[in-house]
């Protein structure tokens, strides 16, 4: 990497352009935190029951919980018994969203947790590992007087996890168990305006179907969906950064190409880093508006893992190839070991959310978790995603430790330098802590804002102005790694300042040392002054990398920007 932007760029004008940087770092922020809304919204749905008198429940019928159509409902279950209704005629019944409101596009994806209000009788008790078994159907609409078309119809088991604080007596008969919420249904695209859910509670003693799961009743949802003028907010920042990231990852490809030798390895990883970058903010989301594509939560994850494995591994890679006394650099199977880990961890991850969110693309019911053979499927995949990453965080903490000491090491024999050496060697080793310490900070920060927008309430209030911290998070750390990226691409592209034997300030010097205290590549001999050479003769290659030029091929550009012609003639 001899030669690149940051190795050449005073400290007035690296300055400088950490400032730009760190302005529009500011700016993603304060979008997020005064621009867009918070990223979600719950919705609590409490539903209706009603009363299908059908025999056998042939055909299906869908219950509306209000509107004109709607079915025949009850209070409570103490008001089915006088009318001899039985359970499996009970249907509960809820409408997304709220009466007078309508589901849009924008809200891109519906989650639901469910929660089961269980009432407490000595002779309807909940038993241990009881399962409650439901039959539910979704259907959807886009006119409020259209008929329901069925979306999904599937078995729903979930295994209770239920506690009765007070003492199980006559006298506590009706209080509530306290029972964990249930993850109950998951779609990754809102393309319709109206939906609904009819869930069925059967029972059947003789294969012991719904027995001994207490006395159910009601039956609450709580609906999460990412509001439209946040999802708005981010499309546009993702429209915005896909172009930038984009010029300079041509520009600083094109760069590379114009050198007279082959790309080292840390330039390919940064050129990597760049394209995974430019993946994860291509705004493919403007299609979820008008289609029906359920699949984008999982391609969202996706992509994301290809960023952050692809991150993980320019830092082992970027430690490494600044290893002074590293022998076995510019080849990426000399990381094997460090990056390993990464991609098992990778992996892991990647069967996990097939298992989960792919499964659900057919079955927006389906929870991995709701299951002893998926609960211990999933546990295996996370731990061993864990463990890897544990390992490589030991592998980059060591790599860094070794990167300071060999620097430290070099630094003893500053003083014997000259003055220009010297300072040349110090703006050296000074820019590469400083870019290490940038990723520290990165890192931090996005540690930081994400304990902080989970503790806290969403929002803050200074004065008249409120402050979506959620939103800021999420915009500020995308904010953040695009322009990290950026400054990678940037700093690290190969610079047009070459150190020549007929440079000003006495830099020739510098050709003098036999290592280069930043990367530990050995550096040729200068070359002698230039006589007249013949015109048939071959001139020996640069000890610096040059930019090829069109016309005469053994024409080179000196840091002077002085054009030679083989046979002396200056141009």
């Amino acid at each position: 990497m001899a030669g690149a932007i940051i190795e050449n760029m005073s400290t007035k004008k690296l300055c400088i352009v950490g400032g730009i940087l760190l302005v529009f770092q500011i700016i993603a922020f304060l979008v997020g935190g005064l621009i867009a809304p918070g990223p979600t919204t719950a919705v609590s749905y409490l539903s209706v029951k009603c009363v299908d008198a059908r025999k056998n429940h042939h055909k299906t019928k869908w219950l509306m919980p209000w509107g004109p159509n709607q079915c025949d409902k009850i209070r409570d279950i103490e008001e089915a018994i006088p009318r001899e209704i039985e359970a499996n005629d009970i249907v509960f019944s809820v409408h997304i969203p709220l009466p007078s409101m309508e589901m849009s596009p924008w809200f891109q994806f519906m989650l639901f947790i469910l929660q089961l209000d269980i009432a407490f009788k000595l002779n309807n008790q909940i038993r241990e590992n009881a399962e409650v078994s439901m039959d539910v159907s979704l259907a959807y609409r886009d006119d409020a007087f259209a008929e329901w078309t069925e979306m999904a119809h599937e078995r729903v088991p979930r295994k209770l996890k239920c506690t009765f604080t007070a003492p199980k007596t006559p006298e506590h008969e009706g209080r509530y168990y306290e029972c964990d919420v249930l993850p109950f249904m998951e779609i990754g695209s809102v393309a319709h305006k109206f939906y609904l859910l009819n869930i069925r509670l059967p029972v059947n003693e003789k294969k012991k179907i719904n027995v001994g799961i207490g006395e159910i009743k009601d039956i609450r949802l709580v609906g999460i969906h990412q509001n439209g003028g946040f999802t708005k907010v981010w499309f546009a920042m993702k429209t915005f950064l896909t172009p930038s990231i984009f010029i300079i990852m041509v520009w600083y490809w094109r760069r590379i190409t114009m050198m007279s030798r082959p790309p080292v390895l840390l330039e390919k990883v940064i050129f990597a880093l760049g394209i995974s970058m430019t993946f994860i903010n291509i705004p493919v989301e403007w299609f979820s508006i008008g289609f029906d594509w359920t699949w984008m939560l999982l391609f969202g994850d996706i992509r994301q893992g290809i960023f952050y494995a692809m991150l993980l591994s320019f830092w082992i890679i970027f430690c490494g190839e600044h290893m002074m006394d590293q022998h076995e650099r510019n080849h990426i199977a000399g990381y094997w070991k460090q990056v390993g880990p990464i991609a098992v961890g990778s992996f892991c991850l990647f069967i996990f959310d097939m298992c989960e969110r792919g499964v659900q693309l057919t079955n927006p019911f389906y929870s991995i978790w709701t299951t002893d053979v998926g609960t211990e499927l999933a546990m295996a995949f996370i731990i061993v995603a864990g463990i890897c990453l544990c390992l490589y965080f030991l592998f980059l903490c060591f790599m860094v430790f070794q990167v300071f000491r060999n620097i430290s090491g070099k630094q003893s024999s500053l003083p014997a330098m000259s003055k220009v050496r010297r300072l040349h060697y110090e703006g050296l080793i000074f820019r590469f802590k400083f870019l290490m310490l940038i990723t520290l900070a990165c890192a931090a920060m996005t540690v930081i804002f994400f304990i902080v927008s989970q503790v806290t309430e969403g929002h803050w209030k200074w004065g008249g102005v409120t402050v979506q911290v959620n939103s800021a998070f999420f915009t500020g750390i995308y904010g953040m790694w695009n322009l990290y990226v950026f400054a990678l691409m940037f700093l690290y592209a190969p610079s047009h300042k070459n150190y020549g034997e007929d440079q000003s300030n006495g830099r020739y010097e510098l050709q003098q040392a036999k290592v280069n205290p930043l990367l530990g590549a050995e550096i040729p001999p200068p070359r002698a002054p230039a006589a007249k050479l013949c015109t048939h003769e071959k001139l020996s290659k640069p000890t610096q990398p040059q930019f090829r030029r069109s016309g005469c091929p053994q024409w080179g550009r000196t840091p002077a920007h002085h054009h030679y012609h083989p046979c002396g003639r200056t141009h």
